[in-house]
């Protein structure tokens, strides 16, 4: 599907050095931050400012902190992962299920059950990502948001090809083209932190 809808890409685009399997690989639990704490405080500040008060959040490809304000309450916040024990271990997750997106891009969630959803860190890892994106369309209610954020940081194995190929401002419009093929609408980017004081963050935001 994301090779027809993303025919304008190259060839291999999706590909990675390491094709072995993804759950094996993430199988043991890594309970470290992929960010440092000047630009987690940013993103915290960008989720306060975006997310719905007391609204139904999806953290997809989520590990044991989601990086939500601690002064905020959600009705519900549903983490998806790789790691169970990761999840299990993130304080600010009601409930949580584990999938492998390259495999099934299908959420098993129902068509406008949550009214924000957050990808930090993990869109660098995603070999269908508007198939996935589509589905997070779907499960959101209209005019909801979701956030995608990144940095530099990766496991350069499991990066796809065309990720890796590109910059940041690359990769912004990369994220960008990735939320207009799957129906987002008023998709804007923001430089969370530049990387002059912290690692680089920029959040891709498309409305639902």
């Amino acid at each position: 599907m994301t090779k027809d809808i993303l025919s304008e890409l190259p060839a291999g685009a999706f590909a990675k050095q390491d094709a072995d399997d993804d759950l094996a690989f993430y199988r043991p639990p890594r309970l470290v931050t992929h960010i440092d704490e000047e630009a987690v405080a940013a993103l915290t500040r960008c989720y306060r400012a975006r997310l719905p008060s007391d609204g139904r959040v999806l953290d997809l490809m989520s590990s044991w902190i989601s990086h939500l304000p601690s002064d905020r309450q959600y009705s519900i916040v549903v983490g998806h992962g790789m790691n169970a024990a990761e999840l299990a271990a993130n304080p600010r997750l009601d409930r949580t299920f584990v999938q492998d997106l390259n495999r099934d891009p299908i959420l098993p969630l129902e068509d406008q059950s949550f009214d924000a959803a957050l990808c930090c860190v993990g869109i660098q890892y995603l070999q269908q990502p508007v198939a996935v994106f589509g589905e997070i369309r779907r499960i959101l209610t209209p005019g909801s948001p979701f956030i995608v954020s990144f940095s530099n940081r990766s496991f350069p194995t499991k990066a796809v090809a065309i990720w890796q190929a590109l910059d940041a401002s690359g990769h912004t419009a990369l994220v960008r083209l990735y939320l207009d093929r799957a129906g987002f609408a008023d998709i804007t980017a923001d430089v969370l932190a530049d990387g002059s004081r912290s690692d680089p963050l920029i959040a891709v935001i498309g409305i639902a």
